[in-house]
């Protein structure tokens, strides 16, 4: 008895409350898991058996309600000495990164200082203007600088219209807020700052404990133990990563790093694996992989170019950034590559859609186009066939019929998870194809059309009625998983999926999966994508050299066999090469070599749209407000799908955010 009631007593699960602020990208109610720190905190109790609950609320209100005992704690605090009689710090977790913020036109040079701190920037700077945050934490700093002239604000994105209004010279800001804010909120201010970042930028961030409860101390002790426990397996170092925020890693002596910033699907995971090859023959070079899910790399790689950041010498891009970055003179155009890699094997359209005014600028990993998979074993059981080119209307009768959901196998399987490359990625083909568009001739968004509502009603209905629970968590990499464990009767996706669903030892329907054309409405245009993850240099890239040499190995022919010769030659990057799909092993083991080739070459950059738009793209729009535009309308079908908003009301918001994004960039007047 003694024995069971001590060990009831160790499993009994304590509860504590959190306040939180919102400080994005760390914590926020909007973002993925509610970002890092909060991540961090549920892990960390977690493994002490803490259940945790958090509040998002105001920063004043926080700290009242820590100090009235209502409240276990708040995040994210700092380490200062002003009011701690009423907290207790946890130890700390690495937090922002505070640093200056400047507009390019704005030319001075520093004297070199030993330091390069924080302090000694400052000191140089008594002739400008600072904009600062009035009572934020962070800017404390300044409390003690009498000789700075400071032009006070209330949120980070007044400081950054001030400072690109020149009303100051300075900003004080954390770096990735200062960049998300901008691609996010100001996207035509993406490239006109530079951040400066002293040595002594990063801070750490701590949970501050109510002194007012009686189980503080037990709380902290105990946060402090997880949070050790994650510090010591790695944990804690993957969840940062996974946010995208990469600690500094010192180069060896004796080589050259090389930081590639790329997605996180079966293709890029196995380029890192086979790099080994490459640093193998190249001994001076080590290589840096930061590797992030797909909206997170598109988040990060952008806000780097937003504020000048340059952290990458590598970028895994693709046909929507090309033409736009390098017109910004953001990428390094390539040349003098060597013969053996022969460019004329490349297809010429991908090649056309990776160069701007003739100028090679990315060299394609693997290209794709989107298709329609599906298990034909349900289909035979169901006495059902699949259309050679089906309609959506047919695909939501199919999806009845097939639809198991208590055998976990489900009608149809689609991207539900919101950013402009996933959800909208899928649904702008569809809004094409019901012939919808993005904007009118005069750059007028077309958002509230009836095309955008009829396309939005069977979206909701296929996802919603006949997908998987939690659809709105549900990307490529998540579909992709539930086909191969056989949980999706129909896919709708891209077609590089299919070495991976074809694949006997990867995939549980290997012999059950076909293929055929992605799905139509009232109109064939823009029904399916034209896509290419490609690999590019930025201009701010100090190893520009050996950053070609090692896309060229990537992408080239010798790459290719290393793959079919590791994994066989179903599993090498498609879409790219002539070479490839003359090669008869490539045809033999590939079944839907035949339906991929013909997707891509059948579909170019423009659709084909016969509408009456004033862009290019497919399932997006070249244009470099269109991922922050992308982003947000990504986020209200999200918010659909989850009943949390009704579609009309929706699409309604949406139209009205990017008319002011439109007019905000200068396409249109009122």
């Amino acid at each position: 008895m003694i024995v069971f009631l001590v060990t009831c007593e160790a499993l009994a699960q304590g509860k504590v409350k959190i306040a939180s602020i919102e400080r994005e990208p760390y914590l926020g109610a909007q973002l993925p898991g509610n970002g890092y720190v909060i991540e961090v905190i549920k892990e960390a109790f977690q493994r002490v058996n803490y259940e945790v609950k958090i509040e998002f609320v105001t920063l004043a209100r926080a700290q009242r309600l820590v100090k009235q005992g209502a409240m276990d704690g708040f995040v994210p605090s700092y380490d200062r000495k002003t009011d701690m009689k009423h907290y207790l710090l946890s130890s700390p977790f690495p937090g922002d990164h505070i640093g200056l913020l400047k507009k390019k036109s704005l030319d001075i040079s520093f004297t070199n200082h030993t330091s390069n701190s924080f302090d000694s920037y400052l000191k140089q700077l008594k002739q400008y203007k600072f904009g600062i945050i009035r009572g934020d934490p962070i800017t404390q700093r300044f409390d003690y600088f009498q000789y700075t002239k400071n032009e006070f604000v209330t949120n980070d994105v007044q400081n950054i219209d001030n400072l690109e209004k020149e009303a100051v010279d300075f900003i004080v800001i954390d770096k990735y807020s200062a960049g998300d804010i901008i691609t996010n909120q100001r996207p035509h201010l993406i490239g006109h700052f530079d951040f400066i970042e002293p040595i002594d930028a990063q801070n750490s961030f701590y949970v501050a404990f109510s002194k007012h409860t009686q189980s503080h101390p037990s709380i902290n002790k105990d946060f402090n133990q997880g949070l050790a426990e994650m510090r010591r397996d790695g944990t804690l170092r993957k969840i940062i990563e996974k946010h995208g925020f990469y600690p500094f890693r010192a180069q060896k002596k004796d080589k050259k790093k090389l930081i590639i910033g790329t997605v996180n699907n079966r293709e890029m995971l196995r380029l890192q694996e086979l790099s080994e090859v490459f640093e193998a023959d190249n001994p001076h070079i080590e290589i840096d992989w930061r590797i992030m899910n797909e909206s997170t790399l598109r988040k990060r790689l952008l806000s780097d170019l937003a504020i000048s950041d340059g952290q990458f010498d590598i970028m895994t891009i693709g046909m929507l950034e090309v033409p736009v970055w390098s017109k910004n003179n953001w990428l390094t155009p390539l040349s003098n590559l060597p013969k053996s890699y022969d460019l004329n094997d490349i297809f010429d359209k991908i090649k056309h859609s990776l160069s701007f005014q003739n100028k090679l600028y990315a060299l394609p990993f693997y290209a794709e186009s989107s298709m329609t998979y599906y298990r034909k074993d349900l289909f035979k059981k169901a006495g059902i066939r699949m259309s050679s080119e089906p309609t959506y209307w047919e695909i939501l009768s199919y999806a009845d019929t097939i639809h198991q959901p208590e055998k976990e196998i489900y009608g149809v399987c689609l991207r539900g998870k919101a950013g402009w490359g996933e959800n909208m990625g899928f649904f702008t083909t569809m809004v094409n194809t019901f012939g919808g568009q993005w904007f009118n001739q005069k750059w007028q968004p077309q958002i509230d059309s009836d095309a955008w509502k009829k396309a939005l009603k069977i979206y909701k209905t296929m996802i919603t009625k006949y997908g998987p629970p939690n659809p709105e968590n549900n990307g490529y990499n998540e579909n992709l998983a539930l086909f191969l464990s056989g949980k999706c009767g129909i896919w709708i996706d891209a077609t590089v999926a299919a070495g991976t669903l074809f694949h006997k030892n990867k995939s549980q329907v290997s012999q059950d999966v076909a293929v055929v054309k992605a799905p139509v409405a009232v109109t064939t245009e823009g029904a399916n994508w034209l896509w290419s993850w490609a690999l590019a240099i930025p201009m701010s890239s100090n190893h520009k050299t050996i950053a070609q040499q090692f896309i060229s190995w990537a992408t080239s022919k010798n790459y290719i066999e290393l793959v079919a010769s590791n994994d066989g030659w179903a599993s090498v990057p498609p879409g790219t090469r002539k070479s490839t799909y003359k090669n008869k092993a490539y045809i033999e083991a590939s079944p839907f070599a035949p339906l991929v080739f013909d997707s891509i070459v059948d579909t170019n950059k423009q659709g084909g749209q016969k509408r009456d738009v004033p862009y290019s793209g497919i399932q997006f729009v070249e244009i470099p407000e269109f991922p922050a535009i992308g982003n947000y309308v990504g986020q209200q079908i999200s918010e659909v799908i989850q009943g949390k908003v009704a579609a009309d009301v929706a699409l309604k918001k949406a139209q009205k955010h990017v008319e002011l994004q439109m007019r905000l960039s200068g396409y249109y007047d009122e």
